[in-house]
């Protein structure tokens, strides 16, 4: 018999590169830090010996490698290290508290714990009752209990690839959690290459000679595939960002390294655009296109970075379990405050409560089918049953399509709420507000009033210097863009709004936390 084709995906996005003559080229360019540099060569022996690292420390196939990486040369190293060596690499999210890192380790069983030396000192107390960690490194300095990265990879042998299947599980990622422990999202080897193909060539467009630049962090699904994934596999470069991307910081890299892509979310792009408006001057960039995901991108936010930047935003939806955007506007074809229509190769379904597709002009759940959809969540048999159905994944998120068959968003499932007997989307309230030159950022969650009927209820973030008297106004403003029952009774300033690391308001929290009704 044959022996069968390997398709470990590191072949794909890693090796191949060496025979294609790029061992020189730059791969990963750090923006800020020592600012260093990581070509492919390097990347390909450095993965191969820290392979070798793992599988001389007695790491077998399909252990979990955690990864509480920042966005720096190491993390590639180490993600497509621990896949060439047939383990598992789990990339966490670098903001969570110690008892949430404790929850994940623990559920992950991973055996390894990679992570940065900016982070211990959060990350520490998560050890002490992990039972199922057998190495921690460090990168950086070692720590008490913990070896440092540059010893555990000293005079490492470099490993060959391990044979895998395209249908075998490469990698899990860990879902934002809203409320309880996050889901671990177990990604099979094809569904990289998957979301190349439909997303990235047919959409984005990537080339060779593209920098992409992404504010969106590596852990999560969105900022692996911006950040690793699309670059590796036309051969482009990627730089790196490990600090929080504010405004001020985002330009300068965009000025200095100058990329061909951008990949934001809708909260930096609406707070770039407010700090170039407000300094009066458009900064340098090579810009070609942009991306935003997260959370629907505000159409006024977007057609203001349009004017500003003359680079457009590709806004779309995708989700830690389908790995990347399967939802988009496309270059040519895009129109600000929709999701414009599915990417080529995946289909779509807007669902009532009955399963029953809806109707153009009609609110439903959005379900995808495609390519990247994943083997499941690890240990929560039924989460995945209620998830993926068939070939189907549910979202979670509620959709209208319009008559030229384009997707607005409307709102988390259980964002929504009824009006007047009328479903009302927080986020058609929310862009209307945005749509105000006094408004910053805006939420709007179900309060009820004193006939405990649902109303909605907004808290606003307002721009620098603006008196709070300007409330006053929303009321009638909300009203005469989008509808008279639609307005919000009670207005809020907020110095900030709750969000996940990933850029996403929780609604959740602030209708937890919702004080006495301001009028």
């Amino acid at each position: 018999m044959n022996r069968p084709v390997n398709k470990n995906s590191a072949l794909f996005f890693v090796d191949r590169h060496i025979a294609e003559g790029r061992a020189d080229k730059i791969a990963f360019i750090e923006a800020d830090g020592a600012q260093r540099e990581l070509s492919y060569g390097g990347l390909a022996e450095g993965s191969a010996r820290f392979a070798g690292a793992l599988l001389r420390r007695g790491v077998r196939r399909e252990e979990r490698i955690a990864m509480i990486v920042r966005d720096q040369i190491e993390f590639p190293i180490v993600f497509w290290g621990s896949i060439k060596a047939g383990a598992t690499p789990v990339p966490i999210n670098t903001m969570l508290t110690p008892a949430f890192y404790e929850g994940i380790l623990n559920d992950s069983r991973a055996s390894t714990l990679v992570i940065s030396a900016e982070l211990w000192d959060n990350v520490q107390p998560a050890l002490a009752a992990n039972r199922f960690l057998r190495q921690v490194v460090v990168i950086g300095d070692a720590r008490e209990g913990a070896e440092a990265y540059n010893d555990f990879v000293k005079d490492a042998p470099a490993a060959e690839v391990a044979e895998a299947t395209a249908d075998e599980v490469a990698f899990w990622l860990y879902s934002s959690g809203s409320t309880g422990l996050p889901k671990g999202v177990r990604h099979v080897h094809s569904s990289m290459q998957a979301t190349y193909d439909t997303f990235c060539k047919q959409v984005l467009g990537a080339r060779e000679e593209d920098r992409v630049f992404s504010a969106g962090k590596l852990f999560f699904a969105y900022g692996i595939g911006n950040g690793i994934t699309f670059p590796l596999a036309v051969g482009g470069s990627a730089v790196l960002l490990a600090d929080r991307p504010t405004p001020e910081l985002v330009f300068e890299v965009l000025e200095k390294q100058r990329p061909a892509i951008f990949c934001g979310v809708p909260t930096l792009f609406a707070a770039m655009v407010n700090a170039a408006e407000a300094a009066g001057t458009a900064p340098e960039h090579s810009l070609r296109i942009c991306t935003s995901a997260g959370e629907a991108l505000p159409r006024e936010v977007g057609e203001r970075w349009d004017r500003l930047m003359g680079a457009p935003i590709i806004d779309g939806v995708g989700s830690t379990e389908m790995l990347h955007i399967f939802l988009s506007n496309r270059i040519g074809d895009i129109v600000y405050g929709t999701s414009g229509v599915a990417v080529p190769g995946y289909d779509l379904q807007l669902v009532d409560e009955n399963e029953n597709e809806v109707s153009d002009g009609e609110v439903g759940e959005l379900l995808v089918r495609g390519p990247s959809m994943p083997e499941g969540y690890w240990n929560r048999r039924s989460k995945s049953q209620e998830t993926f159905v068939g070939q189907w994944t549910r979202t979670g998120d509620k959709y209208e399509r319009n008559a030229d068959g384009r997707y607005i968003y409307c709102g988390r499932a259980d964002d929504m709420f009824k009006v007047s007997g009328i479903w009302l989307s927080p986020f058609e309230v929310e862009q209307a507000l945005i749509e105000h030159p006094a408004v910053l950022e805006a939420a709007v969650v179900a309060r009820r009033d004193e006939e405990n009927l649902e109303k909605p209820a907004a808290f606003v973030v307002l721009k620098e210097g603006v008196d709070p008297s300007v409330t006053e106004e929303f009321k009638e403003f909300v009203k005469a863009r989008i509808g008279l029952w639609k307005y919000p009774r009670w207005i809020e300033v907020v110095d900030e709004l709750p969000k996940t690391a990933t850029g996403k308001i929780q609604r959740f929290k602030l209708r937890e936390t919702q004080g006495e009704e301001v009028n």
